[in-house]
């Protein structure tokens, strides 16, 4: 499967590289800028409202056109965002900020669907989808060192020059490949919905509105918890941000290796377990860790707690995936779309409602409304899992 999917890995791979070198180069960034880094850190905000809005405005378009050339049209607006923002300029910093939120809205679900498509039953179908989230949580543990040294020798604009070629190559070759005729192309241009009818079919399929805004609880629930992660170490531990970067990498593996090892349980033909069963564990692992992990006084057991925390979120990731690719069938490009735009929504609302907790009852609040989030993520996986299944899932 990787030998047939490595190109959809590859482009869902440097697709995160942007905003990891924005975040790693912030100050040089701002120095040349000369924007200040709280305004070049606003100005991040911005790519999440981008994907917010253009994730959920064309969604629908992920379906009526070929997979691969919605895939060369977001590395196509990678490239230029990369090329605007290694000028270095304050403006067009904020434009790169728009691009890759937009370009990124594009990217993902179209490689999600298409290695979906290239395998005809349902438990590969899910296996490749979630072979590429895989592939995007590996790469965000791997980006920041990845990206610093290269720097070392041409600085961040460097990066972001060789980011807009790779992006260039492809999505030329993308492009070329979203020429090649498939069998069945004709068939599916005359059974396409229309776009307002795209979203009122996918509202109607079961259990995938459930499963969208379980996507999205669960996404707030631990961008929420990453947020504060750093604060609650120094404070509880007096970890400083060396030693804290032991446990961002012990978060990162065991998100990444939940993914994986999750998207492989639910591809077997032989699974134990079925998705819906899986999502809802993977929500209570989650939901005990991450209160587990504010109340813990002992850094021995907190350590565990995070890796606890990641594996179970990386887990129902994988699951809602998999469960979209099955249950939307002609519609699983339209239904990641929105379901990406609503993760994208998620990362503010998880920041917003930790940092309210956080203020009104310290790190205990935060564990409460973050909690209280994965809470009714865990109903609205019930609910999901009550609906009926589409045939052979």
């Amino acid at each position: 499967m990787t030998r047939v999917l490595w190109p959809f890995m590859l482009a869902s791979a440097i697709g995160l590289v942007p905003f990891t070198v924005y975040s790693t180069f912030l100050v040089p960034m701002a120095e040349a800028s000369g924007g200040g880094v709280a305004a070049l850190g606003q100005l991040r905000g911005l790519g999440g409202l981008a994907a917010l809005a253009v994730g959920t405005a064309l969604a629908p378009l992920i379906d009526r056109v070929r997979r691969e050339r919605a895939a060369a049209g977001g590395l196509a607006v990678l490239a230029v965002s990369a090329a605007l923002g290694a000028s270095g300029e304050f403006l067009l910093l904020a434009a790169f900020c728009l691009l890759v939120g937009a370009g990124t809205a594009v990217l993902n679900p179209a490689l999600t669907a298409a290695a979906a498509d290239r395998f005809d039953n349902d438990a590969a179908a899910g296996r490749a989808a979630t072979l590429i989230t895989a592939t995007q949580s590996l790469t965000a543990l791997l980006a920041a060192p990845l990206v610093a040294l290269p720097a070392l020798v041409w600085g961040w604009q460097g990066d972001l020059w060789a980011i807009a070629a790779i992006c260039a190559a492809l999505a030329l070759y993308f492009l070329l490949r979203g020429r090649r005729k498939t069998g069945t192309e004709a068939a599916e241009k005359t059974e396409r919905p229309g776009y307002l009818e795209s979203f009122r079919l996918l509202g109607a399929l079961p259990g995938v509105v459930p499963l969208i805004l379980v996507a999205l609880l669960r996404t707030a629930a631990f961008m929420g918890y990453l947020a504060y992660l750093a604060a609650f170490y120094d404070e509880r531990f007096g970890l400083a941000p060396e030693p804290f970067a032991i446990v961002w990498t012990l978060s990162g593996t065991a998100f990444f290796l939940g993914n994986l090892l999750a998207g492989r349980l639910l591809s077997s033909g032989r699974a134990t377990i079925p998705a819906e069963r899986l999502m809802t564990l993977g929500l209570l692992v989650a939901l005990a860790a991450l209160v587990g992990v504010f109340f813990t006084r002992t850094l021995w057991l907190a350590l565990p707690l995070t890796a606890l925390v990641g594996a179970g979120h990386a887990t129902v990731a994988a699951c809602v995936t998999t469960l979209l690719v099955r249950r939307c069938g002609s519609l699983r490009g339209t239904a990641l779309s929105v379901n990406a735009a609503g993760m994208s929504f998620g990362v503010f609302l998880g920041a917003g409602l930790g940092g309210v907790g956080l203020a009104l009852g310290g790190f205990p609040g935060t564990a409460a409304a973050l909690g209280g989030l994965t809470l009714v993520a865990l109903v609205l996986a019930r609910l999901a899992a009550r609906s009926p299944a589409p045939d052979g899932d």
